[in-house]
């Protein structure tokens, strides 16, 4: 099939793959704004610098070091039940875990905390409890060292959440892009069953590859 004859299909029925991509987009933001109202989920995300007391080469490898130890500290059950103490939450630890990211930066020596919740305000709660535990417990154990050999932890920043889902940007150019395919694939399935059906002259150069020299009108009656 030539470029000439793609053309002219998708110039016959293109509406049709427009109408779906403009159904299907507005139905993917419909489904996201009804999710939004009725189930959303937001994320808090908080960063602890790691950072010992001397700047010297050693000290600052072995802090690097010592993240992924810090981060399995933090990605732990008894920290779910410590914060779900703390903050009188009606959960599980197993359950509050499922909703926490425990990440590590070595480039900054920093962890990160990322904690999903329906309620955007809890999840900063939950997030900054957990924080201020490996705060704490750092403070706790440098009390056991000297000053020279200690490592330090502090908060960067107040936790701050957002929309985590729905999308609705995303949903509804991903509606939008799959209803163009699918109208693109009935378009085709249509010139495809129609393929043997001769209308006009033109039908009748295609199919045998030559000109039509002449027509019998049709008959009045």
């Amino acid at each position: 099939m030539q470029l000439q004859e793609y053309l002219r299909i998708l110039w016959r029925r293109g509406w049709i793959m427009i109408a779906l991509a403009v159904l299907t987009a507005a139905a993917a933001f419909g489904f996201s704004l009804i999710v939004k109202q009725r189930a959303p989920l937001y994320k808090s995300t908080i960063d602890i610098l790691v950072q010992p007391a001397r700047s010297d080469f050693g000290q600052a490898q072995a802090a690097k070091q010592l993240l992924g130890t810090y981060q399995r500290w933090l990605n732990s059950s008894y920290r779910a039940a410590d914060v779900i103490e703390n903050l009188q939450l009606d959960m599980t630890p197993q359950e509050l875990l499922s909703d926490v990211r425990i990440a590590t930066d070595l480039n900054q020596s920093t962890l990160r905390i990322e904690v999903e919740n329906p309620n955007g305000e809890l999840a900063n709660r939950i997030a900054w409890e957990w924080a201020n535990l490996f705060v704490q417990w750092r403070n706790d154990e440098n009390s056991q060292n000297r000053r020279e050999d200690r490592i330090d932890a502090e908060i960067v920043d107040d936790p701050v959440y957002g929309l985590e889902r729905p999308k609705t940007a995303i949903n509804t150019i991903a509606g939008g892009i799959l209803g163009f395919l699918v109208g693109l694939a009935v378009v085709f399935a249509l010139e495809y069953a129609e393929a043997g059906i001769i209308k006009s002259p033109e039908d009748v150069s295609r199919a045998l590859a030559m000109p039509v020299l002449s027509a019998i009108p049709p008959t009045e009656r």
